[in-house]
């Protein structure tokens, strides 16, 4: 498994469909998942550290679990089969528990937990981006930005802008 963390939600440009975008924590990888919109908000309300003045959904199972005495260990997302993610939560008493890669990220987030990606996954879907060569394939993406390079994040941000999921083979 290969640690991933959520380098961001973006809405792909011209359908309106969000996407979660993660990156390979030790790499050049970022595995797009496209998501629901209200998951999509979920994720982004987590990565941005926003509370609602009344638990979201996600919030109340991170709530429903400390109470039954157990919490989130990591998530990972485990498959890809015709264009479909599929995640596992697993908590910290051992169970696993079959979700939607988009659920799992929100909790992973909001339970502070690590998020994993099957290697066979991200050999499948990801897409690697290096600072020399940019998008390796088709496509020809900006290079991968670095800390504090604010035009090629802009570059980047124009690159997920306009992809579809037939660019990824979803």
């Amino acid at each position: 498994m290969i640690e991933l963390e959520v380098a961001g939600v973006r809405v792909e440009v011209p359908s309106n469909s969000p996407i979660v975008l993660l990156q390979d924590k030790a790499g050049h990888r970022y595995l797009p998942i496209w998501v629901g919109a209200v998951e999509a908000t979920a994720i982004a309300y987590a990565q941005q550290g926003v509370s609602p003045p009344r638990p979201l959904t996600h919030d109340l199972v991170i709530d429903l679990l400390a109470a039954a005495g157990t919490s989130i260990s990591e998530i990972r997302i485990t498959a890809l089969d015709e264009g479909v993610f599929y995640a596992v939560i697993v908590l910290s008493n051992g169970a696993e528990v079959s979700s939607r890669p988009s659920d799992a990220i929100a909790l992973a987030l909001r339970a502070g937990v690590p998020i994993l990606g099957a290697e066979d996954v991200l050999d499948e879907a990801a897409i690697e981006i290096s600072d020399e060569e940019g998008l390796e394939g088709e496509g020809g993406a900006p290079a991968q930005p670095g800390p504090g390079d604010e035009a090629a994040v802009r570059e980047f941000r124009e690159f997920l802008d306009q992809v579809s999921p037939e660019d990824f083979g979803a």
